[in-house]
């Protein structure tokens, strides 16, 4: 038994090794990486695909940027049928955040571009503004990829005002469907794929998980 129980600590003990050697060498690269991004700047930032997420994101970040006492403007493109957690959460702090929901619902739902188009264009008029004010942190364009997927908008006068933004304003922009353009020119896009959801077995949205 006791050759049994050295034979398991000389294992855990080579493990442990091999870990700490393993970490010291990550450490070597991720600090060499630090080292080498000094520039501070207002990113502009892509959650995309069709998984779950991609709205929960940008909210974590305006979370997130409220909590180092930055303000927060945010526009949402295509919702406003029904009142989001979210909004209600976000809500309770007006000098801190400014939420605008500008849309009518699902596009299936709506059935009317020429409606859609006009609410997505005084979208972007709220975000142009938004994106004017050095004052706000962090700008959130929920599902704005939807509005230029179906070209509600020109995403070139998009870009253009994005990158006509205060130097240091960070900006989240989320849906499915981020245009090439747009993406060639975010700083950071990640792209949700989805593996499982609870919906393709019968399950309806859940409140507080899926609005």
């Amino acid at each position: 038994m006791s050759e049994e129980l050295n034979g398991a600590s000389k294992d855990a003990d080579g493990l442990n090794e091999r870990h700490n050697a393993r970490m010291a060498r990550k450490k070597e690269v991720v600090d060499k990486k630090i080292d080498a991004a000094k520039r501070n700047a207002g990113v502009l930032v892509i959650t995309c695909g069709n998984g779950k997420g991609k709205s929960s994101s940008a909210f974590g970040m305006a979370a997130r940027a409220l909590g180092h006492g930055m303000k927060v403007g945010v526009v949402q493109f295509i919702k406003g049928a029904i009142m989001t957690g979210e909004e209600n959460f976000f809500r309770r702090f007006p000098d801190e955040i400014s939420f605008h929901v500008m849309g009518e619902g699902y596009t299936w739902e709506t059935q009317n571009r020429e409606r859609d188009v006009a609410n997505a264009e005084k979208a972007w008029q709220r975000a142009q503004v938004l994106l004017s004010d050095p004052a706000i942190g962090l700008v959130v364009l929920d599902e704005l990829n939807i509005a230029l997927k179906y070209k509600y908008l020109d995403v070139q006068q998009v870009i253009a005002d994005l990158q006509a933004r205060p130097e240091m304003q960070h900006v989240v922009i989320t849906g499915r469907g981020a245009p090439p353009e747009l993406i060639a020119v975010a700083d950071t896009v990640t792209e949700m794929q989805p593996i499982k959801h609870a919906f393709a077995n019968g399950i309806a949205a859940q409140q507080g998980v899926e609005w």
